[in-house]
């Protein structure tokens, strides 16, 4: 085979583009050397592929220009597919990464707001169970004291005798750093937002009553009143007397009393 014939069937591959890089250089070096034969061969398939789109070619092409082309045809084919599926591929798995951020965002979100809304309630029971013992606490002095009151022997029992015979009495004590405790059953509740008032009357000639506390009588009838602090002390005290007045109490009693108790 003399050097026309081994780069003969190399010609039409060679007007396609379709020879790789080591073929198409030895190509380039043989037409460069200036055959005469393969220059006229390239250009006639040079024209045979440029009338392609007009003209059925008159023959077949040769086998090996076959399947060179089709060896490439399948080679950009397998890298086309290959170039789908990886990006498929990673379309895929991005929004399989991004639906699960999506997901882990409003989770946590909402494990967040469950957090914080069971602090809050824990906060709130807190603050509950620390304003209800230190209700407790207040109550359980409260009653000590009151007890004091009754138990203590240096305490001064008083009877406060009702104005009318209908009326039930009432019993009271004074303690004299203890306070005054008022305790009566069946007591009648003042009619609409009326109260009834504690007065300490002074021993002193003409003094005026000093007013106390008030207070409304449970819907059991149960009147309990307790006066810590009493604003009289007990040695300028001659009595006790209790009026209805209207709510939050007067300056000076405007009824009748309907209780009075000596204190002695």
């Amino acid at each position: 085979m003399n050097n026309c014939e081994q780069f003969r069937e190399l010609i039409e591959a060679y007007a396609l583009g379709t020879l790789d890089a080591e073929e198409r250089t030895d190509l380039d070096i043989h037409l460069a050397s200036g055959c005469v034969n393969c220059r006229t061969a390239l250009e006639e398939a040079r024209w045979l592929v440029s009338q392609l789109a007009y003209l059925a070619p008159d023959k077949l092409p040769s086998p090996m220009l076959k399947e060179r082309l089709m060896q490439t045809v399948r080679a950009e084919s397998a890298a086309l597919r290959r170039s789908v599926f990886v990006f498929r591929s990673r379309t895929r798995w991005t929004w399989i990464g991004v639906a699960a951020m999506i997901v882990f965002t409003l989770y946590a979100g909402r494990e967040m707001r469950r957090l914080r809304d069971q602090t809050r309630q824990a906060q709130s029971n807190a603050a509950e169970a620390q304003r209800d013992r230190l209700r407790l606490e207040e109550q359980l002095v409260l009653a000590q004291r009151e007890i004091g009151i009754l138990t203590d022997p240096a305490s001064l029992k008083i009877t406060l005798c009702p104005q009318n015979p209908q009326t039930p009495t009432l019993e009271g004590a004074w303690h004299s750093e203890l306070g005054i405790l008022l305790t009566g059953q069946h007591v009648a509740v003042p009619a609409g937002s009326r109260v009834l008032q504690l007065w300490l009357i002074p021993k002193t000639p003409g003094g005026r009553p000093v007013p106390s506390l008030t207070l409304r009588p449970g819907v059991d009838g149960k009147l309990v009143l307790s006066v810590f602090n009493p604003p009289k002390v007990m040695a300028e005290t001659k009595a006790l007397a209790i009026t209805e007045e209207p709510a939050g109490g007067s300056a000076q009693p405007t009824t009748a009393p309907i209780w009075l108790g000596g204190v002695s």
